[in-house]
């Protein structure tokens, strides 16, 4: 049985994967004065977060950079989950950008000097569509494939068990006793 995931799948894993790892790895030991950074940035856009306590929400961010980075590195996570759990991620990190006044220009999608940090971060929307979308949709050619395989492998069992039947029975039915 194959990988869940075919070459062409590899590089945009391994490229988001190893970005979003190493992101995560480098907030593992925030102190208190980056984790207040990060949580005042977040909770800005996202209230619901202002319930967290920032060294908890650096944490979380960690873990979930972390988790998120290891199931991109993974191969046998299948693509499907590993690019729904990219494409949820960026998506929030799109948001940030989106909804926090001064990353953007008045009036324009383009980011301001501030904003430039985050809105880099659509590739990872974009990669997290791409391997979704190929993790779901262009899945069942491949399974049909599989299958077919499959289907031909026992057809060609059952082909090789009914000449030896039809030979058998052409032998007047009898078995030779070989070595006993």
């Amino acid at each position: 049985m194959g990988l869940p995931i075919t070459l062409s799948e590899i590089a945009p894993r391994i490229s988001a994967g190893a970005f979003i790892l190493n992101s995560g790895l480098g907030k593992r030991g925030a102190d208190e004065q980056a984790a207040a950074g990060m949580h005042g940035f977040a909770s800005g856009t996202y209230p619901f977060l202002k319930n967290l306590q920032p060294k908890q929400f650096a944490s979380l961010l960690s873990t979930s950079e972390i988790v998120i980075g290891a199931a991109l590195l993974t191969p046998f996570v299948p693509t499907a989950v590993a690019g729904a759990a990219l494409t949820a991620f960026s998506g929030g990190l799109l948001g940030l950008y989106l909804r926090t006044p001064g990353m953007r220009k008045p009036g324009s999608l383009a980011p301001t000097e501030q904003g430039l940090a985050i809105a880099k971060d659509s590739w990872l929307l974009g990669i997290g569509i791409g391997l979704l979308t190929r993790g779901t949709i262009d899945r069942e050619p491949r399974r049909i494939r599989t299958a077919g395989r499959t289907l031909a492998k026992a057809n060609k069992k059952a082909m090789k068990a009914s000449k030896a039947s039809k030979a058998s029975k052409g032998r007047g039915g009898r078995r030779r006793n070989v070595g006993g």
